[in-house]
């Protein structure tokens, strides 16, 4: 049961046959596009909701500009457009995905984003949202914890795509199949310079010495310069959930750190937990054939696991009177 919105009207399940994108779509021909991936639902009053949906839409629009796909987004139609499909499909609990392509459009026959050239002005994107139910994990994933392998692909601090949603997503699928036939729910992803970059899908967490540690994402660079100055750029996707547990962790007076991670630095810490906006929390008691730390899953990340659930909760039942 899926509901869609496609450039400005709305597809039920029985109608997804009619969901049309043209063969000269940027998305479709060349990649050229961006995505979020959202957890919402429908309150028992019929009200849509959505965590963290304005860091979403912005995350998107940074990255538009970034990368010239578009300097002009209307993120506030975004975001009606989003909660009314939420609110049509009726779930309580739904897994959203909002994509942006070039549209149809010749992507050398218009300026960049932003640019002065005289030219033919940028294509109408392609805008597609669709709401689906939300996957639904066992609960022994998080009372447990899970195993995760280390893949073979590696990310560039010198690609100016890495750090990004965008389409190109095949390596990382590509990596969790690898994963999954190991019967590991994730697969670490590390930079060209072996520290780690986080989850094929998922941003990464260690917890060694009683702090929270995380790489730093695209737009952390600044403030964890070098001592000399010197500005390294990130691969690593700024998460809305991670940015999540960074809110939770000052109000549980926990201290996170963001800084460089290497492989050994994996492996003796006493937590790792992962983050997207799907499983919210996933603590990691394994990666291959290493246990980490006591092999269960730790206190820390126990306490950010329990708030996740707490928010799901206080967003499902915001109108709820109890």
């Amino acid at each position: 049961m899926a509901t869609t919105f496609l450039n400005g009207r709305f597809l039920d399940d029985a109608q997804t046959s009619e969901a049309v994108v043209s063969a000269f779509d940027a998305g479709f021909q060349h990649g050229v596009g961006l995505f979020e991936t959202m957890t919402g639902g429908v309150t028992e009053a019929q009200v849509p909701w959505v965590i963290g949906l304005e860091d979403h839409l912005e995350r998107l629009d940074r990255s538009a500009r970034d990368l010239g796909l578009s300097d002009s987004l209307r993120l506030s139609a975004l975001a009606e457009a989003v909660l009314a499909t939420i609110a049509r499909s009726g779930l309580a609990r739904a897994r959203v995905r909002l994509t942006i392509t070039g549209g149809d459009l010749n992507m050398l026959a218009r300026p960049l984003a932003g640019s002065d050239k005289s030219a033919p002005g940028p294509g109408q994107p392609t805008v597609m949202i669709v709401a689906q139910p939300a996957t639904a994990y066992p609960g022994e994933m998080f009372d447990r914890g899970v195993v995760c392998t280390i893949a073979d692909l590696k990310t560039n601090p010198l690609d100016p795509f890495a750090g990004h949603k965008t389409l190109h997503y095949w390596p990382r699928l590509r990596e969790l199949q690898a994963a999954a036939a190991k019967r590991a729910a994730e697969a670490l992803v590390f930079q060209v310079t072996n520290h780690l970059s986080g989850g094929c899908v998922s941003n990464a967490f260690i917890v060694s010495g009683g702090r929270i540690i995380t790489p730093i994402a695209r737009g952390d660079e600044e403030q964890n310069a070098s001592a000399q100055g010197i500005t390294i750029p990130s691969p690593v996707l700024p998460g809305i959930t991670r940015e999540w547990v960074f809110a939770r962790a000052a109000e549980l007076r926990l201290p996170v750190e963001r800084r460089m991670i290497t492989i050994d630095q994996v492996l003796s810490a006493d937590e790792v937990f992962l983050t997207n906006s799907s499983w919210g929390v996933l603590p990691v008691i394994a990666v291959e054939a290493h246990t980490i730390g006591k092999g269960e899953v730790g206190s820390m990340t126990s306490l950010l696991v329990d708030a996740w659930k707490r928010t799901l909760l206080r967003e499902a039942n915001e109108d709820d009177p109890e």
